[in-house]
């Protein structure tokens, strides 16, 4: 009979101890390892390798609304795979600046304009065409800043497609993963991936 009531005593142990974790877990986001070469198929060194900054730049919450502006540095790689094909590699990481009067991203209250905080991950993707012989951007060092000018409509006047500048027309982009990690006011997080999202990045929940 001890010996049943230890056991039972251990897995409600546990499964507290699981339990309490649970709101931990779902703070945290492994984009290192979604981003690595290692999930590609690669042939060799990467066809392109550039690094590029990008301001202005709106971002949308779950609500639907655009609630920040944010300022990245992303890292572009990009890989051809066995099948002929594309795998791309693009690592993001740097500040977001949130909106006064905007719904949360996470929908759970309204912002006061003082979240601001960091961002960070990026996104695996699949190309399926042929590269330009004479690409309009270098495949190789700091391509310098683009400004995408965006309003709170997600109008961006000043965005470009990377894609288009070097391949040809006729390609396809498929998503692999995504997701990124936000962190805003006293360690509030909001998780945004294809593995679904969690948290926001106000403290609390705030009134309507």
């Amino acid at each position: 009979m001890k010996k049943f009531v230890i056991f039972v005593m251990f897995i409600l142990m546990m499964v507290g101890s699981q339990v309490m974790a649970d709101p931990e877990d779902h703070l945290r986001l492994n984009w290192e390892r979604q981003l690595n070469p290692t999930q590609c198929d690669y042939v060799g060194s990467p066809v392109i390798n550039v690094t590029y900054r990008v301001i202005n730049d709106a971002d949308s919450g779950e609500a639907g609304n655009y609630w920040a502006f944010d300022r990245l540095n992303r890292h572009l790689q990009v890989w051809l795979q066995q099948d002929e094909s594309y795998c791309v590699l693009v690592q993001m990481e740097g500040r977001f600046d949130a909106v006064a009067g905007q719904r949360s991203p996470g929908n759970t209250g309204f912002l006061t304009g003082s979240e601001d905080g960091s961002v960070e991950g990026g996104y695996r993707a699949i190309i399926h065409g042929a590269l330009l012989s004479n690409p309009t951007w270098p495949t190789r060092g700091n391509l310098g800043t683009l400004d995408y000018q965006c309003d709170l409509s997600g109008n961006c006047p000043g965005a470009v497609s990377w894609p288009a500048q070097y391949f040809a027309a006729g390609y396809s982009f498929d998503y692999a993963w995504w997701g990124w990690i936000y962190r805003g006011e006293e360690d509030a997080t909001w998780i945004n991936s294809s593995d679904g999202n969690s948290g926001d990045v106000i403290s609390s929940e705030t009134d309507d």
